[in-house]
């Protein structure tokens, strides 16, 4: 779709993708491993998928999510499909610290605090890695 943020795949850091979806690290600077879980295709709904692939998609965003908290050890994950701005399907997977700018709130809420939480130079490498190695445990891949 040509007006879709998220079918235009342009300046992206992609840290793992397949035909069916990718994994991407977020742009937000005060939330470092902050990734999101695309659907290659433009699909608006979970419920517009297949069971199989609804599946398929959620291994992958659960791989992100048990990476995270190898690397990160975070307080808390949140996960969040949300596609009221971008109606193309995505999952939201972000490590959440007690000393982020908005925690306890949404990332999405009230600003707490100023700064953001410290993160490892090689951050997106160290994801890459775990979440490699997570996915490919993970029951029913291939």
């Amino acid at each position: 779709m040509a007006d879709c943020p998220l079918c235009d795949v342009r300046g992206e850091t992609v840290l793992w993708q397949d035909a069916f979806c990718r994994v991407i690290l977020a742009d937000e600077p005060d939330y470092p491993g902050f990734l999101r879980v695309v659907l290659n295709a433009h699909i608006k709904e979970m419920t517009d998928l297949p069971a199989g692939d609804q599946t398929a998609l959620m291994r992958v965003v659960w791989a992100a999510e048990a990476a995270l908290r190898e690397v990160l050890a975070p307080d808390k994950i949140n996960l969040a499909s949300l596609g009221n701005v971008v109606p193309h399907l995505h999952w939201h997977v972000i490590p959440r610290f007690a000393d982020d700018p908005h925690f306890p709130n949404p990332v999405w809420g009230a600003r707490l605090r100023d700064t953001p939480h410290v993160a490892p130079a090689d951050l997106a490498e160290r994801i890459t890695t775990v979440f490699n190695q997570r996915l490919a445990r993970a029951p029913g891949t291939e």
